[in-house]
């Protein structure tokens, strides 16, 4: 395979495993362990994992933002 398209490839692998694993850490914390719901009122634990998620969705951005800035070299060859 060209070193373009594999480089291409294991960017693509890292960013769909990277959102995979993202989720499922949120899913868990926050369904599985009753976080995501408000009951009868709103909680600090409910405050506290929305914080978490909009700060770990913004890392995950700034990560995907790296992942995918370098230019793929070999690509259009």
């Amino acid at each position: 395979m060209e070193p373009g398209i594999k480089e291409f490839f294991k960017r693509l692998t890292l960013s769909i495993g990277l959102c995979i694993v993202w989720m499922t850490i949120n899913l868990i914390i926050g369904v599985k362990l009753g976080y995501f719901f408000f009951e009868d009122k709103i909680r600090f634990s409910n405050v506290a994992f929305y914080i978490w998620l909009v700060v770990s969705f913004t890392g995950v951005i700034f990560l995907y933002i790296k992942i995918w800035k370098k230019p793929i070299e070999n690509l259009n060859d």
